[in-house]
């Protein structure tokens, strides 16, 4: 019989709360949170992409008012035996359930934040109310009827040393130019011991490692195949 592991959470708490259960920065470094073997079974409970800031009476004034530091946390790693870098690791999205605990979601905008932030500058929310995995309804957008379809909107592999160290210089001279960068940042960062706060990478952009790659065809069914840059590939997965 196939072993299964699971990573629980409270996902009324942020991260902070529970830093065994995850991580919200990109490294080497971060500890394994459970050991497997090729072919057995992980499930991932997971927090919201910003972390248990927002709950179904929260207003715009709660969007403006995120603290983006805490974006976006991970749960895992998962220490893959026997994966070595220059393997490729292939990891099969067996099930998602939609928020089983409050049945809840949102969508959010940003303000100077994400792909359109400068199309959308106020701050908004919606709330969406979960029917299972079946659909969404929203009281302030009456009429709509969403299927659902859930999908991981991260979902990485931890890269090299050498890895990040290249990504950080890319992202620090697209800054320099004027671009859209989040560097490294200790401020709230899990783990927030040394080096992982200073180095590590954002969870924003996607890169060579994917990460927050947010395609929406990553439903249960699939089967992705990742390089494995570091010993034992630390798998870690989040909205």
């Amino acid at each position: 019989m196939t072993q299964e592991h699971v990573i629980a959470i409270d996902p009324t708490q942020p991260l902070a709360k529970e830093p065994a259960t995850g991580h919200n920065r990109w490294h080497e470094s971060i500890d394994p949170v459970v050991e497997v073997g090729p072919g057995e079974r992980v499930i991932f409970e997971t927090r919201d992409a910003v972390d248990a800031q927002l709950g179904p009476g929260s207003t715009v004034a709660d969007v403006a008012n995120l603290n983006l530091n805490v974006v976006h946390p991970l749960t895992g790693p998962v220490f893959v035996r026997g994966a070595e870098p220059g393997d490729l690791l292939e990891a099969k999205i067996l099930a998602i359930e939609a928020d089983p605990w409050d049945h809840w979601g949102y969508t959010v905008e940003i303000p100077g934040f994400g792909f359109l932030r400068d199309q959308f500058t106020d701050p908004y929310i919606v709330h969406w109310s979960l029917t299972g995995n079946e659909y969404a309804e929203s009281e302030e957008i009456p009429g709509v009827r969403i299927p659902c379809n859930p999908f991981p909107g991260t979902f990485g592999v931890a890269p090299s040393a050498g890895l990040r160290k290249s990504a950080t210089e890319r992202e620090s001279a697209l800054a320099e130019r004027g671009g859209f960068a989040l560097l490294p940042d200790p401020t709230d960062s899990v783990p927030s011991d040394e080096p992982v706060a200073s180095e590590g990478l954002r969870t924003v952009p996607p890169r060579e490692f994917a990460g927050n790659i947010d395609i929406k065809q990553l439903t249960p069914g699939v089967t992705m195949l990742l390089p494995v840059f570091a010993e034992g590939a630390l798998v870690s997965t989040g909205d």
